[in-house]
């Protein structure tokens, strides 16, 4: 359908190389996008470019630290480089370390917050520009259920979520007079690399989590690319400052 198509549109995704973020990309690219894949790891992100060019699209990869600031300026910039123009940026790398709230350093406390949220708000200051020069553009921040379920077991990580469901409204609010919409994703649990590990760390986390999910079972991370299309094309052109819940209904199950 026209309303979701991405044709002659660029997008940034960060943490694009694996898991959700690929998923998105893969979404983006299916749709008609060209797609910037950012990450620390080339090797993972030269698999992800291949994957996206063998959908027919166009990709590139661009090494980068998502908290250094100098590398979320160098990521547009190489990004308009190659393709010309910015029109979608996915703000999808982010980190946890799961423990009791008294055990975290202040070192985990900063490193989960920044990579988190201050990644977000880096990536989407240094992308501003190029949109408005493009006329308008759409930012998608993934968020998470922990942004208003408390979690025990990860307090700067829900603390960060929370954060990135307000910078969503705040730029939302910001930026629509450039025709930019800012809006959020919340997922829940989705079987990735990184819940992998949370099922390590939480015995009997997987038979709790399909008790609770109305969907009776995990997500996967093709279940988030559909969203991520609909946030990046005109078909949400009037859709802003939102967050979109993605979990089986995991969330409002009692």
């Amino acid at each position: 359908m026209q309303m979701f198509d991405l044709t002659g549109r660029v997008a940034i995704v960060t943490g694009g190389n694996g898991g959700i973020g690929l998923a998105m990309a893969h979404g983006l690219a299916q749709a008609g996008a060209a797609v910037v894949v950012a990450g620390r790891n080339p090797a993972k992100s030269a698999v992800a470019v291949s994957q996206l060019e063998g959908l027919g699209a166009e990709a590139a990869a661009v090494a980068a630290d998502v908290t250094v600031e100098a590398d979320c300026q160098s990521l547009v910039h190489r990004s308009l480089e190659r393709f010309g123009r910015l029109d979608i940026l996915i703000n999808n790398a982010g980190i946890n370390v799961r423990k009791q709230p008294e055990d975290y350093d202040l070192a985990e406390w900063h490193a989960i917050l920044d990579g988190n949220l201050t990644s977000a708000f880096l990536c989407a200051r240094a992308a501003y520009p190029a949109m408005v020069r493009a006329g308008g553009g759409k930012i998608v921040n993934i968020a998470s259920l922990g942004a208003f379920l408390g979690l025990a077991f990860a307090a700067p990580y829900a603390a960060s979520k929370g954060g990135m469901v307000q910078l969503t409204r705040s730029l939302a609010t910001a930026w629509a007079k450039h025709n930019i919409q800012v809006n959020a994703v919340q997922p829940g649990w989705i079987d990735t690399e990184l819940t992998e590990v949370a099922r390590r760390d939480l015995p009997g986390l997987h038979e709790r989590v399909l008790v609770r999910t109305p969907a009776g079972r995990w997500g996967v991370p093709g279940d988030l690319a559909g969203v991520a299309v609909f946030l990046a094309s005109p078909a949400s052109d009037f859709v802003t400052g939102t967050a979109i819940t993605v979990d089986g209904g995991y969330g409002i199950q009692a």
